[in-house]
């Protein structure tokens, strides 16, 4: 599958997991009596993964995130000579999504960017408040977490088949435990698109949502590489292959 095709596939994923995962925090989250909460919003990001890895891992690896590029790149699981083309496409998807959002959003009476539109933030845009260094270590730490869940399922060890749902269950997860301090991020594409048609704020503060996702996945790249994958197993000698 040429690289073009496989960016194509990442935009089409990024700008489905900007819709479906913020979308649900826009438009349905504090819906009046039936609104999905925290859970809802979770469950909505996880699922757009989920679907997306069934829909087009096959074609480009489903990384729907700078931060899961660089940390594959970093974990030698990804060419590094193809990490620009796929993070250009998932950032363009996450802005496409945001547009998409912002113009089905925008049609409500009332409806106004000051809610913040999901942008993720922290001090005073943090939902629950939560200092810059709070949200820094968190975003750290959680993306840290999703790549081990990445490497791991996707070892050629486990088991075959079952990563799309672990990888879904885990973002599930991932943002059940941090929406509370930044709207959770763990992903540069996701933040950038929504923050551009917030701007102020949200553009100031999307450094930390760049920063904090791509180094937790770096580590996570290098940890996962020097400590659980598996060496190739050595050649056999001749005199021991005819023994």
């Amino acid at each position: 599958m040429s690289l073009s095709k496989r960016s194509a596939a990442e935009f089409i994923g990024t700008f489905w997991l900007v819709f479906g995962g913020c979308g649900s925090a826009v438009l349905a989250a504090a819906f009046p009596a039936l609104g999905i909460g925290f859970a809802g919003v979770a469950l909505a990001f996880g699922l757009t993964v989920l679907t997306m890895a069934f829909a087009i891992g096959h074609i480009s690896g489903c990384h729907l995130n700078p931060a899961v590029s660089v940390g594959l790149v970093v974990g030698k699981r990804f060419p590094a000579s193809e990490l620009a083309p796929y993070v250009v496409a998932q950032v363009l998807g996450g802005i496409a999504g945001a547009g998409i959002l912002y113009l089905i959003a925008s049609g409500k009476e009332g409806f106004s960017l000051a809610g913040g539109f999901a942008s993720n933030g922290y001090g005073a845009h943090s939902p629950g408040g939560y200092s810059m260094v709070a949200g820094l270590i968190a975003e750290i730490v959680l993306t840290f977490m999703f790549l081990m869940i990445i490497l791991g399922a996707t070892d050629r060890r486990a088991p075959q088949g079952f990563a799309p749902i672990a990888i879904g269950l885990g973002l599930t997860l991932i943002h059940l435990i941090g929406i509370p301090v930044t709207n959770l991020s763990v992903n540069p594409a996701r933040s950038t698109g929504p923050a551009l048609f917030v701007g102020g704020w949200a553009v100031e503060q999307l450094w930390l949502f760049w920063l904090a996702p791509i180094v937790g996945a770096a580590i996570a790249g290098v940890v996962y590489s020097t400590v659980f994958e598996e060496a190739p197993e050595p050649a056999l000698s001749r005199r021991s292959a005819a023994a």
